[in-house]
């Protein structure tokens, strides 16, 4: 199992390099992308629920939301039915780079998977779904 984990981390970094390189002219970097598609998806959430969509800590969700902000990218307004609670918005900004976001989510998914199979894609999926289902089960409930 100690493989598995190692070979899904070194994806993922791998992955933040290609995506920080193809967005670093925009100001956003490989920890905002999923913050950027998250919030473009469903407009008006809180930081809170981006925090448990993205499985991070509210800290951290803060401070990508800060430097979405500082570049325009996004508003929080207060939520009118809870002020302590923020609810975070797209600026016309972020929708203005949301084409090439998704296009370079598209092309990196698109060139690691080639050459491989439908039905081992398929098995791999359904296993790693399973997986970050039970992921996210052992977090709830800590």
């Amino acid at each position: 199992m100690a493989k598995f984990m190692k070979s899904l981390n070194n994806i993922s970094r791998c992955q933040s390099l290609y995506r920080t390189e193809k967005l670093q002219a925009e100001g956003i970097c490989a920890c905002h992308h999923a913050f950027v598609l998250c919030i473009s998806r469903n407009p008006g959430r809180s930081q809170e629920e981006l925090a448990r969509e993205l499985c991070l800590n509210k800290s951290t969700v803060a401070r990508a939301l800060t430097h979405l902000e500082k570049y325009g990218y996004i508003t929080r307004n207060e939520n009118p039915s809870d002020k302590r609670q923020f609810l975070v918005f797209p600026t016309e900004k972020l929708e203005k780079i949301l084409p090439d976001v998704r296009k370079t989510a598209k092309e990196w998914n698109e060139s690691i998977i080639e050459g491989i199979d439908e039905k081992e894609l398929e098995i791999f999926h359904s296993v790693l779904d399973r997986i970050e289902k039970t992921a996210k089960a052992k977090i709830s409930e800590m």
